[in-house]
Parts: C-alpha cells; structure tokens; sequence
C-alpha cells in the first residue's frame, strides 16, 4: 500500500495593504524679512513724494478724528499683512506719535490732534514753536526716541515665545524709527535740523540715494 507524504510549505511572509500617499511637501514660505520688505520700501517711497502735503491738509479735515483713521490704517495694511501685524504696527506709529504730542505739551504747545494716513505713517498737528530750533529739535527727535523704546518692548516677547511675528514687529519698529531720522524734511530728522544745519538735508538725501 503506497503512502503518501505530505510536504508542509512555510507560510507566506504577510505583506500589509498600501498605506495613504503621502501628503506633497508645502511650498517653501517666504521669510518674513521678503514678505514685509516690499510694502515698507514702497510705503516709503510714497512718503517722500506725498506725505509732506499730505500731513498739511488731512490735521484739518475735521472728519478724520484719531480714532476713525486709526482704524482705517489698520484696515489698510491688514490687506497685506493681516489683521494681528496691522494692530500691532499702527500701536507703534502711536506710540511714535505720542512723543512728539507730550514733548509738544511740554514746550507749552498745545496739539490740535493726531491723524493716521495708511502707508504714510501719522502726524500731530500744531502749531509754530515761536522759531527755537531747539524745541523743534526737541519735537522732532521725541516721536523716533519713544517710538524705539516702544519697539525695543518687544524683544523679550520675541525671544521668550520664538516667534517669527513679534521679529518682523520690532524689525519694522527699529527700522521706521531710524529711518525718521534722517535730516530730510518732512522726516522727523529733517525737523530737527531745519533751524540748527539745513545744509545737513543734502546729507540726508544722499544717504536716500
């Protein structure tokens, strides 16, 4: 009687289903430096060649109280760099604006309020400061010292929390505040060279150049 042997194979290794594809890698983002620079640069531009004229007409069309064109300037830039940049940016420009408001009060010059005019900054308008070239120079140079101390505020959020958000903020602070001072009218430096060294507005245009 012939018996038959049974050969026993291993079993197939298991081979588990395909998973999900996985997901495209995101497109590189910009750094904050390329995304904010270029409305800055352009923003300034516009200030040299508009905002002299500009600051001398809207302190007095009356409907534009501070608190209206604040809100309009926040709605302006928070077109382009979204709502939480654009608060942060027109507190500082207050802040900015609020050293030239308590140096004026300090020289016995009442201020006949503060308009907002989106990507050209702020201005408190007054009065003449009877022609003392230290007191303008006084003027001038309080709104870019309390302005950077507001910005340097800053820093230790920036460096606690890592975040890219509060870097830009402060970047942008230092920078507009610097740039306010160079001596070229109507840039916070150029009044306060205009009675002391007018002369020193070449040096200022050159340094734009």
């Amino acid at each position: 009687m012939d018996r038959t042997q049974t050969q026993w194979l291993p079993p197939a290794a298991y081979e588990a289903p395909p998973g999900p594809a996985p997901a495209p890698a995101p497109p590189p983002q910009r750094s904050w430096f390329k995304r904010f620079a270029t409305p800055i640069f352009f923003g300034i531009l516009g200030l040299l060649k508009w905002g002299k004229a500009l600051l001398l007409l809207l302190p007095k069309a009356k409907l534009l109280t501070t608190s209206a064109s604040m809100l309009v300037s926040v709605g302006a830039y928070a077109l382009i760099w979204g709502w939480k940049f654009a608060v942060g940016f027109v507190a500082l420009l207050f802040l900015h604006e609020m050293g030239h408001y308590i140096q004026l009060r300090r020289e016995g010059v009442k201020p006949s309020g503060m308009v907002f005019i989106p990507f050209l900054g702020a201005a408190v308008g007054t009065r003449s400061l009877g022609g003392s070239a230290l007191a303008e120079a006084r003027v001038g140079l309080a709104g870019p010292i309390l302005g950077s101390l507001a910005t340097a505020a800053l820093l230790p959020i920036a460096a606690s929390t890592g975040d890219d958000f509060w870097y830009a903020l402060a970047f942008t602070g230092f920078f507009l505040n610097l740039f306010n001072l160079l001596p070229v009218v109507p840039l916070d430096g150029g009044r306060a060279m205009a009675a002391m060294a007018p002369w020193m507005w070449f040096v200022g245009f050159g340094a734009i150049v």
